[in-house]
């Protein structure tokens, strides 16, 4: 087996940090105290999975680029696999309620469900449940 990392931090800039907090705290997930400033703020999305939000300026410190216009351009699609059918709506909804918009509309093929949403920042998000024994289907 090749290279495999042990945990995958995706850094997002946001624009205003406390309201990123807050939506994500409605949303369901919870924050990494030791990891959180005024500057940035880590979402503990699993054991293994977190999400920075850097405040844009902080952002700009580890890139030379712009940051791309989420109205306008989609720079990456954060993508959570969950358990069930109803843990992908419990969330996008709860999303929806905090503040986030529709990104896509909800697909269903029976052995996978998706649904996807914009945070409050313009990122898109994509929660999915996978039925692997669905693979071997046609």
């Amino acid at each position: 087996m090749g290279v495999q990392a042990e945990k995958i931090f995706v850094n997002l800039p946001v624009k205003d940090l406390e309201a990123s907090i807050e939506f994500f705290t409605n949303v369901g997930f919870q924050f990494n105290e030791q990891m959180t400033n005024e500057n940035a703020t880590c979402v503990v999305i699993s054991e293994t999975i977190y999400i920075m939000l850097l405040v844009e300026e902080y952002f700009k410190s580890f890139t030379k680029k712009e940051i791309p216009d989420t109205a306008t351009s989609t720079e990456a699609i954060v993508a959570l696999s969950v358990k069930s059918k109803e843990e992908v709506d419990e969330i996008v909804n709860k999303a929806f309620d905090a503040g986030g918009k529709p990104f896509n509309e909800a697909i269903d093929h029976g052995f996978m469900y998706g649904w996807s949403f914009k945070d409050i920042d313009g990122h898109s998000w994509e929660v999915f449940y996978m039925d692997e024994s669905g693979f071997n289907q046609e």
